[in-house]
């Protein structure tokens, strides 16, 4: 049975690609979610973390993007 699963990396990838194409800084973001550091977004950038799904909805509003278009989905196969 094939499973789907989030591809942190390549969503990570998007989200920065989507922010950058948004025309929108890191510091923005920061302040957008009211962060006192930006460390959380580097996070999702990178892959090692995802946003929770409140800050994905605000995540695709500020981008102007729907959710699906963040995330990345993978299936790998399990037995």
């Amino acid at each position: 049975m094939n499973m789907p699963t989030i591809d942190m990396v390549g969503t990570g990838q998007n989200i920065n690609n989507l922010r950058q194409a948004a025309g929108i800084s890191v510091k923005d973001l920061q302040d957008v979610f009211g962060f006192s550091t930006p460390q959380a977004i580097y996070k999702w950038q990178h892959g090692t973390a995802m946003p929770t799904i409140d800050n994905l909805i605000v995540l695709a509003a500020v981008l102007g993007v729907k959710v699906d278009d963040i995330l990345v989905v993978k299936s790998i196969f399990m037995c």
